[in-house]
């Protein structure tokens, strides 16, 4: 490997601090009064297209809504405020966020990803990444052995932190020093803590990317996703590619995520603290094998959130390996009250869902496995329902998931058995005259 220390760059630039708390920034920024009707919550503006006073000068600074948009635009000024970033981009989904970056990369280009990312992730990588010449390498030690993958090529490290779903944590700052002396950037992925709980550019990141469909919405009604950065250069061509790919969210779903990120301060604390008392149960639980939650002590890179998330928080997303094998984990889903068994995660409202068969299945089992995505692991997402309510739901669903499991396993071993000894228990004779 030849190192590039002609490209080496230094930490990117960083926004100004804010003057205000995240509560206050949430409610406030990208929120200006209506200048005609004192409105304090902006109108949604539908328009597809906006007058010309003359031909090439409009009215105000919008001229096609695919490419500037108020609703958006407002969006994206709260966004870059809560991630302490200068610039914003909002996007039709988490999906084309991951897209638009990729595409900025040259054929040819490498990326470096933890291995454990969001199922949609990695076939991205995989399948449609690899199609305009851009090749990923996998790694589930970023920290420790990225300086192994960089080449001459590589242009750009990926990151999940916590990763999807065994929420593994990558020290952010470890690996974007290593990566900024050889001019590559460094990419996190912050959906699983929002903006509240973790700020990567803070940390030395380049750019910051969420589903803004989890946690910045919270509400489960919106798809979107949104790019988070500081660098004039990163803004020019991520804001040429958004316009030109045209994979830009609606007027209406901007101004409803805007309206949901509001209260984003309040509902990550409330998850949370929900999260923190279900991981704690479970882990008490006889009928589970491991729980994965950076809010416990417990967890091996508890002294990264330490480090990098407020307060030390764990955030709202846990997983965890239930007793009895995939049969359990998929009775578990089956069997909660409360918990509702569906994708996604970041609602107000508390999911569960089997990784193997649903947000991974598309990933082969080796390679799930190799990173600790087994077929009896759970991952739940906790809302902000009342947390002895939620700890109630799964320790009833893991009673009944794996009493179930048992009888079953049972039954059917003494069934083969009576197969095996003849129908009626006489060695194989099936009763006849003992022969």
């Amino acid at each position: 490997m030849t190192a590039h220390t002609d490209q080496a760059i230094a930490t990117p630039p960083r926004a100004p601090s804010p003057e205000h708390g995240f509560g206050t920034l949430a409610v406030h920024a990208g929120s200006p009064h209506d200048p005609t009707t004192g409105a304090v919550i902006e109108p949604i503006s539908l328009s597809t297209t906006f007058a010309q006073t003359a031909v090439g000068k409009p009215v105000g600074e919008f001229e096609y809504s695919r490419s500037s948009n108020p609703n958006r635009n407002n969006f994206e000024a709260m966004v870059a405020a809560l991630e302490h970033a200068k610039y914003a981009l909002a996007f039709s989904s988490g999906s084309a966020a991951t897209t638009v970056i990729l595409q900025s990369l040259a054929a040819g280009s490498h990326v470096i990803s933890v291995s454990d990312v969001y199922g949609g992730t990695h076939r991205y990588f995989t399948q449609v990444a690899k199609a305009h010449g851009v090749r990923v390498t996998f790694t589930p030690e970023i920290e420790v052995d990225i300086r192994d993958h960089i080449t001459e090529s590589t242009k750009l490290v990926w990151i999940e932190s916590p990763s999807n779903p065994t929420l593994r944590l990558v020290d952010i700052r470890a690996v974007a020093t290593q990566a900024h002396e050889h001019g590559v950037m460094v990419v996190v992925d912050n959906t699983f803590l929002s903006p509240y709980i973790q700020n990567p550019l803070d940390h030395g990141a380049d750019i910051v990317v969420h589903s803004v469909t989890k946690y910045i919405n919270g509400h489960s009604d919106v798809v979107m996703g949104v790019a988070a950065f500081n660098s004039d250069a990163l803004y020019k061509r991520l804001a040429f590619l958004q316009n030109a790919l045209g994979a830009v969210p609606s007027a209406f779903d901007a101004w409803l995520a805007h309206r949901g990120a509001k209260t984003l301060h309040l509902r990550a604390r409330a998850a949370t603290a929900n999260a923190t008392a279900v991981a704690r149960a479970l882990e008490a639980s006889p009928h589970v094998i491991a729980v994965n939650y950076p809010g416990l002590d417990s967890h091996p890179h508890r002294h990264i959130a330490k480090k990098q998330h407020r307060d030390a928080m764990g955030g709202g997303m846990l997983s965890f390996r239930i007793r009895g094998g995939h049969a359990a984990a998929e009775r578990f889903c089956q069997r909660t009250r409360i918990f509702t068994l569906a994708e996604s995660l970041g609602g107000v409202e508390s999911l569960c869902e089997v990784p193997s068969s649903m947000t991974h299945a598309g990933i082969p089992r080796d390679q799930r496995e190799a990173v600790g995505v087994f077929d009896d692991l759970v991952r739940l997402s906790c809302g902000v329902e009342d947390a002895e309510d939620l700890k109630k739901d799964v320790l009833q669903a893991l009673e009944c998931a794996v009493a179930e499991v048992e009888a079953e396993e049972a039954a059917a071993a003494a069934a083969a058995a009576k197969d095996g000894n003849g129908v009626d228990g006489t060695n194989g004779t099936n009763g006849v005259n003992g022969h």
